[in-house]
């Protein structure tokens, strides 16, 4: 895990937004769009002017990025979120939010989504007393996560609460350190995304 602090967040650079795919790193003055904020190559300068095409993917290729998942299940996504009634693009960010990897990510538990992924899948958390090894999985309103207590996990788990302790947690999730519980107290909105994407443009290349 400290290999993954310490690299350079050369994803982050080349999409031109920070990504927050290294956790700490990307929130300290050695992240790389922080030193070097601007495109990566020799004449990233004299870049044309992109496509409409070019804006609308870009924005999507954000949206995949910051919540680490494949082409294949932003599409499975995708295609969930059009099927419910009222905004596509409200839908689609609600249906990312609610994600068990970026819970886990936002509750303090883990350094990055990367991280929460691996404790996911190593069988570390649990979802209402029943273990749940899918990153993917989406939470309800009233679930309650819990975590392994095994030595060393609640130890790991504890170092990073404590690496991470002057962060703020969104409202929609209740955390209580002492017993190491997260309860989702409501389902995220389109206004508990603090990353900024338009999701309409995202909606528009996925609808073509």
């Amino acid at each position: 895990m400290a290999r993954e602090i310490g690299s350079v967040c050369k994803l982050c650079r080349r999409e031109g937004d920070k990504l927050f795919l290294k956790g700490a790193r990307c929130e300290s003055a050695k992240c790389a769009i922080v030193k070097r904020n601007y495109q990566p190559g020799q004449h990233s300068w004299s870049r044309g002017r992109p496509s409409n095409f070019g804006v609308r993917l870009r924005e999507k290729q954000k949206l995949k990025r910051f919540f680490g998942i494949s082409e294949r299940a932003f599409r499975l996504v995708f295609q969930r979120a059009a099927r419910l009634p009222g905004n596509t693009g409200e839908h689609l960010l609600k249906l990312l939010q609610a994600r068990l990897d970026h819970v886990v990510q936002l509750a303090g538990v883990s350094l990055s989504r990367r991280h929460a992924r691996q404790l996911i899948q190593h069988g570390h958390v649990f979802v209402n007393g029943r273990r749940c090894n899918i990153p993917s999985a989406c939470v309800r309103q009233g679930d309650a996560l819990t975590f392994s207590r095994r030595e060393k996990v609640v130890a790991h788990l504890k170092e990073c609460m404590e690496s991470r302790k002057g962060e703020t947690v969104p409202g929609w999730l209740q955390c209580d350190e002492a017993s190491m519980t997260v309860k989702v107290a409501e389902l995220p909105k389109r206004e508990h995304l603090e990353f900024p994407v338009d999701e309409q443009l995202v909606v528009e290349l996925m609808s073509r």
